[in-house]
């Protein structure tokens, strides 16, 4: 008889990383074995505990410390200063839970969007662009939330060319033309006008079904001082330098504004940490599963997200610390 093949145990990982399987000294690759694990189970921990989970990053910095030191691969040096500065915000984050904060010590992350109604309208702005959309596919998409943010608050606003160039948009002219068309966006004269117009001589345009009633009430409750702050903060998400570096398509902007909205306050995605699940993420993002994924991997290559890791119903992971100034946290 044929003697049965020997099957090789599975691969051991911490994260996307795979364990080298002769990686010395041993006691590192346990140590990294019995993290990716401790890791691994946090995630599906019903409650979060951000005292146990600042402990695991401080041992995941020393841990890939010691392997960008034995391996001489620099990425990792990087990694660990990453897991070490989330460390220090997670615990910061559980002083001020708890109480415990050092006197005289301030908040870890200084926000764009200051405090919790601003995060709560900017969510709300991304589900009402979600429903009302005319149009199919994420570059529609992006730019119907970046209309509906110029226009929020009386249904009119100024745009300039430039604002819709740096979008990301395959073919602007012909997609402003199919808003228009449709009757969804309205503008004093053509489209090749407001694609060339200037800071200096801006085109107004008009949402009609942003227009508020007779009575005054609109679609979003936040006033005429918010809005402008709503909309600086998307155009800096969506023109972050790292992206507009990597020419991210729109479909990666709108990926990062709404992963921006989706999580807690040391970027963990989803309540909890414990991700965004599928259905919700292509509600937001209509993407196909494929094109998703090359979505997170442009924006883990920007230094946007990071531990990403896509199943069939979540996206895990974790948006980096550069850009937690940009998040507008969930709140418990």
């Amino acid at each position: 008889p044929v003697p049965a093949r020997r099957r090789r145990p599975p691969e051991a990982r911490i994260g996307r990383r795979v364990i080298p399987r002769d990686l010395r000294p041993v006691s590192l690759r346990d140590e990294l074995t019995e993290l990716g694990d401790l890791f691994r189970a946090y995630q599906k921990r019903p409650e979060p505990d951000l005292a146990l989970l600042a402990d695991l990053q401080e041992r995941k910095a020393r841990a890939f410390l010691t392997w960008s030191d034995v391996s001489c691969d620099v990425t990792l040096r990087l990694e660990a200063q990453r897991a070490e500065q989330a460390a220090a915000a997670i615990r910061r984050q559980h002083q001020h839970r708890t109480g415990c904060v050092p006197e005289g010590d301030e908040p870890g992350v200084a926000r764009l969007l200051t405090v919790p109604t601003q995060w709560e309208y900017a969510r709300s702005v991304l589900a009402h662009v979600a429903g009302h959309t005319p149009l199919p596919g994420a570059e529609a998409r992006l730019l119907v939330l970046l209309l509906t943010l110029r226009t929020a608050h009386t249904g009119t606003g100024n745009l300039v060319g430039q604002d819709v160039e740096a979008l990301g948009l395959t073919d602007p002219e012909d997609l402003v033309e199919q808003l228009t068309g449709c009757g969804w966006l309205s503008l004093p004269g053509t489209v090749g006008d407001l694609l060339a117009s200037r800071p200096e001589n801006p085109t107004p345009v008009t949402v009609p079904s942003l227009v508020p009633d007779e009575d005054g009430t609109g679609p979003f409750t936040f006033g005429r001082k918010t809005r402008p702050k709503l909309s600086g903060w998307a155009q800096r998400v969506v023109s972050d330098k790292k992206l507009r570096k990597a020419k991210a398509p729109a479909g990666a902007r709108l990926l990062a504004v709404t992963l921006a909205t989706w999580a807690d306050d040391v970027g963990r995605l989803g309540p909890g940490g414990r991700g965004v699940t599928l259905d919700a993420l292509t509600t937001r993002v209509p993407v196909g599963s494929g094109e998703l994924r090359d979505l997170i991997d442009r924006l883990t290559a920007a230094d946007w997200l990071t531990e990403a890791a896509l199943t069939d119903t979540h996206l895990t992971g974790r948006l980096t610390e550069r850009v937690l100034p940009l998040t507008c946290p969930l709140l418990n």
